[in-house]
């Protein structure tokens, strides 16, 4: 299909999962099958996965989830900033995670979003001959969203394969979807985004140098460089763990604009603390998992107001991980 023939890019994420970045590279046999953009693998995404992986197993076949990147809203609803809650290869990762045996992240440009119905379906036939299909009630596929459910189950009665639709995943609060993650972000409500992913939301970056003022405070800190379109839990000082190195500390972390020192600057920053840790973290990959919020980022009237809250942070974020079931590493 003109448009979708990429270059071939294969990555072994987990042991046992493979990914690939372009689904005309790839070629498989009575599969299971499932579709979507699948952005922070919810609830609602997890049921989708383990629904295929359940049927795929059953008949010892692969379970394969086919996502979009860029998201289709960025494309076709020019949808832009702190927008994703997962990056393509964070997304591969947990469905691996989940037991998934291939994911495919198709590119999605305006040629794949006028492809007719009909003729995608026939291209993904052509490469991963399904044996299933399973997907969402309100799912479509194709030009103007024409490979509804109807579309698909006709199409799959032609050729010899099934249609599997699963129900929403739903909590008192409504039907779990990545927008309602997206809103619980952009409130600070990480405890609810939490329940809507049942895993913590998590960002990653690579440690880079600072301006080294939490080190002359007292209370270093480790400056990190996030995908500028990952979307951030609102401004504010969180309760996370930290893993770095296959160890996880305990940590404080405060996102926003610092506005103790860095006056009207406007440039968001994610800074975290380790507990218990004094160890150089330059150019070392550390992931953060949002437990909590603790706090609004606050200006505060000088350096000495400033550690004196830090130093409460750090007590009752201790006190909160000591109540909790999370498991902390800590190296000495």
């Amino acid at each position: 299909m003109p448009g979708i023939h990429r270059r071939k890019l294969v990555y072994i994420v987990k042991e046992k999962m493979r990914y690939y970045r372009s689904l005309s590279q790839l070629h498989l046999k009575d599969t299971w099958l499932t579709i979507g953009s699948f952005d922070g693998v919810h609830l609602g995404h997890q049921a989708l996965a383990h629904h295929i992986i359940s049927k795929a197993h059953a008949s010892s076949v692969p379970s394969v989830v086919l996502t979009f990147h860029p998201h289709p809203a960025s494309v076709l609803r020019n949808r832009s900033g702190q927008y994703y809650l997962t990056t393509p290869e964070e997304r591969a990762n947990l469905l691996g995670d989940l037991g998934v045996d291939y994911v495919v992240t198709q590119v999605f440009d305006k040629h794949v979003a006028r492809t007719p119905a009909f003729e995608f379906l026939e291209f993904l036939y052509k490469h991963l001959q399904m044996k299933g299909l399973c997907v969402g009630e309100d799912f479509a596929l194709g030009r103007d969203r024409e490979g509804d459910i109807l579309a698909l189950k006709a199409y799959g009665s032609n050729i010899g394969y099934s249609v599997d639709v699963l129900p929403p995943v739903k909590i008192p609060e409504g039907v779990v979807s990545s927008s309602m993650v997206r809103i619980a972000l952009s409130e600070g409500d990480v405890e609810f985004a939490q329940r809507l992913l049942n895993r913590p939301y998590a960002i990653q970056g690579i440690v880079i140098p600072g301006d080294g003022r939490g080190r002359t405070l007292g209370i270093p800190t480790a400056n990190l460089e996030i995908w500028e379109q990952k979307a951030l839990p609102k401004v504010g000082v969180y309760l996370c763990t930290a893993s770095i190195g296959g160890n996880v500390f305990g940590a404080v972390t405060n996102i926003g604009v610092r506005p103790t020192f860095d006056k009207g600057s406007l440039e968001t920053r994610v800074e975290t603390h380790l507990l218990d840790f004094n160890e150089d973290l330059y150019s070392r990959e550390l992931k953060l998992n949002f437990l909590s919020r603790l706090r609004e980022e606050k200006k505060f009237p000088n350096a000495e107001a400033l550690i004196n809250q830090i130093m409460m942070d750090i007590a009752r974020g201790k006190e909160i991980l000591k109540s909790r079931s999370e498991v902390i590493v800590q190296v000495k």
